[in-house]
């Protein structure tokens, strides 16, 4: 072998060792503990300077994971960077600080109603990407030290601690870890683009508006698997700025709240476009199992609910189009970025009237639905339009008395929506007012106790069909569904259970077509009520 050769082969040896040494430097650099960096995880000390000099360091070296060995890290807010993950190793806990001070005021740049709510967090990121929360530890806001204020007027509100806040973000993902106790929202994700939650477990009972994930003025996310317990809203999507919230799946989770299940609105100004929820269970739910709300202007559009399980819940269905019409910010004299104020709602110009249609629903087993319902419902002169309801059985708990159909419901346009806010309604099963195109097919509702409502109360619709819809209702009750201001209707394939007065009540009704239905267990087919004629009313190929 010449010398040529051997210097050759030298130098090859040489710079593959030199990359073996720079490759492993690197994979070192990527995955750094916090103990590295001091933290002491004892659950005592003070951990937060620790914890964000691991950030830094991380983040300023290219990316790579924060490492967190078992241990209780207290700690109070913490900068998310780019390209950075932290890993909570199995037996790992982040100790939300009980100390206010350690939760520096942070204002992030994008203006929305939420700055009414919050400017302190556990763990924040603005304007970051490639970031995530992954592990199998636990982060533990310790929120039943913050109590339970929950009225936006006290100074206090603001200084319950978000436990996640993602600002203008790209490529999140947070999985598998457990979020427990936070004081505040313990998640809220605004105006971010491509988010990932998956496997994630939300146990938040103490303290009050903590809602288990808060999708807000969105593009894009997926949220499989989860499993959520919280004292307000499970997953909730909002529009809290004029940005929609829109492009969002979410499947495969169980949920149970106070509250509300899955909800969007209440904040809506921005709108609902494109959401699917499906595959899940609800349980133990105090209002409403699935609500659809708009109320602060916007568009709500195409959105499916699917193969849905829910029990012991206050209603299943709320949807809602209402007028409160609250802005979410004005613009200060200094520019759309870093200049803006909130001002007095009087002062703001109001946003005018939202819409709320293509909505379907499919697929729903309910038992130990509340009291007071179901209801769709829109606005005088701006109904929802377009909601099919298919493959749906609802069962109640019951027991509402005969007094309660003839009632007013008031239409309470501007009021805050929640699913009482008409009292208990005339009808056990499904109120509908103010809507037009909407598709009932294989809907059965029933109940526990016996109710002496009607199962259907439809007021002010124009444009629906009705196709093997049936409902037990007692003898007493004067009849099965009761029909006032409705026309271009279709009623198909029914067989209303039970012995009953009337199968339908028309009352101020038109070009309504009942064919071939069953009646043979109703007195009376169709009651022709005060300002429907015979000639209304279209009958053919039924069974009497």
């Amino acid at each position: 072998m010449n010398v040529f050769s051997r210097l050759l082969k030298r130098a090859v040896f040489t710079a593959c060792v030199s990359l073996l040494v720079l490759l492993a430097a690197q994979a070192a650099l990527a995955h750094l503990s916090v103990k590295e960096f001091g933290a002491r995880g004892d659950g005592k000390t003070l951990d937060t300077k620790a914890i964000q000099k691991a950030i830094d360091t991380v983040s300023t070296r290219g990316g790579g994971t924060v490492f967190f060995p078992a241990g209780r890290y207290l700690s109070g807010t913490l900068f998310l960077k780019n390209y950075v993950s932290l890993y909570l190793d199995a037996g790992s806990v982040i100790l939300g600080s009980t100390n206010l001070k350690d939760y520096p005021v942070t204002m992030c740049t994008y203006r929305s109603y939420t700055d009414n709510y919050t400017e302190r967090s556990l763990i924040y990121a603005e304007r970051v990407q490639h970031v995530s929360i992954l592990g199998q530890g636990i982060v533990d806001g310790q929120g039943e030290v913050f109590g339970r204020i929950q009225t936006r007027s006290d100074p206090a509100y603001k200084k319950r601690p978000y436990l996640f806040r993602f600002i203008e973000c790209k490529n999140v993902m947070v999985r598998d870890i457990t979020i427990v106790n936070s004081p505040m929202w313990v998640q809220h994700y605004l105006a971010c683009e491509d988010v990932v939650i998956d496997g994630v477990r939300v146990n938040s009972l103490v303290a009050g508006n903590n809602d288990g994930i808060d999708i807000d003025s969105y593009n894009g996310v997926r949220i499989s698997n989860c499993s959520i317990r919280s004292v307000d809203d499970s997953i909730v999507l909002k529009a809290t700025s004029d940005r929609p919230c829109k492009n969002v799946v979410v499947t495969n989770c169980v949920l149970s709240s106070r509250c509300n299940a899955f909800k969007l609105g209440t904040e809506s100004n921005g709108g609902f476009e494109n959401i699917t929820f499906c595959n899940s269970v609800i349980h133990n739910t105090g209002n409403a199992a699935v609500t659809l709300q708009m109320v602060d202007g916007g568009r709500l559009e195409r959105v499916c609910i699917n193969n849905i399980v829910m029990n012991n819940c206050g209603t299943a269905i709320f949807i809602r189009l209402g007028n409160r019409a609250r802005p979410f910010l004005s613009k200060g004299p200094g520019g759309a970025r870093g200049t803006w104020k909130w001002e007095r709602k009087e002062k703001v110009a109001r946003p005018g009237i939202g819409s709320l249609r293509v909505v379907t629903i499919s697929n729903i087993q309910a038992t130990g639905i509340g009291v007071t319902g179901c209801s769709i419902s829109g606005i005088p002169n701006h109904p929802v339009e377009d909601i099919t309801l298919h493959n749906v059985r609802l069962t109640f708990v019951g027991g509402g008395n005969r007094e309660l159909i003839d009632r007013v419901i008031p239409e309470e346009e501007e009021a805050y929506p929640r699913f009482t806010q008409f009292g208990r309604l005339p009808s056990y099963g499904i109120f509908v007012r103010h809507a037009s195109d909407i598709t009932f097919e294989n809907v059965q509702v029933d109940y526990d106790k016996a109710d002496q409502r009607p199962a259907f109360v439809f007021e002010d619709v124009v444009g629906f069909d009705l196709v093997r819809v049936n409902g037990t209702v007692e003898p007493e009750t004067p009849a099965c569904m009761i029909m006032d201001g409705v026309s271009h209707a279709l009623v198909t394939g029914c067989r209303p259970s039970g012995k009953m007065k009337c199968f339908i009540d028309a009352r101020n009704s038109s070009r309504i077509s009942i064919l071939h239905n069953d009646l043979t267990n109703a007195a009376e087919p169709v009651k022709r009520g005060k300002g429907t004629a015979n000639e209304d009313i279209f009958m053919a190929g039924n069974r009497k």
